[in-house]
This record gives structure tokens, sequence and C-alpha cells, in this order.
């Protein structure tokens, strides 16, 4: 794992402590890269559904769910939900996922989600 060290510092007479880029990781959670990657996707499916203005009932219809698996996304109840759903998911609601493999730098792969006009990974 790529996690950084938590940075911890004093402000104030309050002890704080600067995260890295994965709160996952930070919390000390197993899998903490799939975890972020179904967060950003989760997340796009969330936006797309603003965007778009639909009511829960629609955005179910488009991506072929129950209206309340659709108010569990959107509560943030990922557990619920695998990678692979949310990848559909965002397919249903006519965006595209591009999955990029490419040589790792270290001992082992990283689990990233990059979305359009960002440069950071997730």
């Amino acid at each position: 794992m790529n996690a950084k060290k938590l940075t911890r510092r004093v402000i104030d007479g309050v002890e704080v402590s600067e995260g890295s880029d994965n709160v996952f990781a930070d919390l000390g959670l197993p899998d903490a890269e799939a975890l972020l990657a179904k967060a950003e996707l989760a997340r796009q499916v969330a936006d797309a559904i603003r965007e778009r203005k639909l009511t829960q009932h629609r955005a179910a219809e488009l991506m072929g769910v129950s209206q309340p698996r659709v108010s569990n996304l959107l509560r943030g109840r990922l557990d619920k939900f695998s990678f692979d759903t949310l990848v559909e998911f965002l397919t249903r609601l006519r965006l595209d996922v591009t999955i990029l493999v490419t040589s790792a730098d270290a001992d082992r792969g990283r689990l990233r989600v990059r979305t359009e006009g960002s440069d950071a990974a997730a």
C-alpha cells in the first residue's frame, strides 16, 4: 500500500493529523484502495443522477434496480454494492468507464479510479 504516514501537529493546543489521499488507509481499513475506488464510482453515479435531475425512481428504472437500492447508494451504504455493480450503473446512466492496466513500479500494483478532468488519482 502506498499510503503516507499521518502527519501530526498541534494547532492552538489541539492535536491535528493531516491524512493521506485515502481516508480508508488512514483509518487502517483492509483493502483501502478498493474501498476508495468504490467510493469514487459511487460519487460518479450520484453526480450523474444529480446533474440529470433524476428522481430516485427514474434513476432506479435506468439502472435496472429498485428505488431503495438507489437510496442506499446515495446514502453511502457501499457495503451493499460491488465494484462491478457500480460500473454497470455508470454505463446504464450513459457514462463510459475505461479500465487501464499498466505495469507497476512497486512490488504490487495499485487500484485507482481517475475521473475525467481530474489529475489526482483516487
